[in-house]
């Protein structure tokens, strides 16, 4: 059994966890350590998520969604800006999936990662939460 959390650890965190780490360094100008330190990351996992070796699958298909970018954006302008409360980050985040998933994303990714799902389709309701 694989709910689609399994999914988002799997493909989106990462790649929501690049687009951040991106526009703290590109549109914050943040230096790669500092970046490292706001996100509670390694160094060698911030250089990673730079070069494309982590998250990458899944990031075209986000920067599709101009909601899920807005997201992202004040997200990062958020960490960038103060130091902000890990109770706020895990809720920034879990607003960033729910929204994601509402818009059927994870619906092929799961469907990929759990064949049985098959009769759903990408577009179930086990996938896209009642928001």
């Amino acid at each position: 059994m694989k709910p689609p959390c399994v999914v988002v650890v799997k493909y989106l965190l990462p790649a929501i966890r690049a687009l951040v780490m991106k526009e703290l360094v590109e549109k914050h100008g943040m230096r790669k350590i500092e970046v490292s330190e706001k996100m509670e990351l390694t160094p060698a996992a911030i250089t990673q998520y730079f070069k494309g070796e982590r998250g990458s699958f899944v990031i075209n298909e986000l920067t599709r969604s101009e909601k899920t970018m807005e997201m992202i954006s004040k997200f990062a302008e958020n960490i960038a800006r103060t130091d902000v409360p890990t109770e706020k980050v895990m809720e920034e985040l879990c607003e960033i999936c729910t929204a994601i998933r509402s818009e059927g994303m994870i619906c092929d990714l799961h469907l990929k990662d759990l064949p049985t799902l098959k009769e759903c389709e990408g577009k179930c309701a086990t996938c896209q939460p009642h928001v």
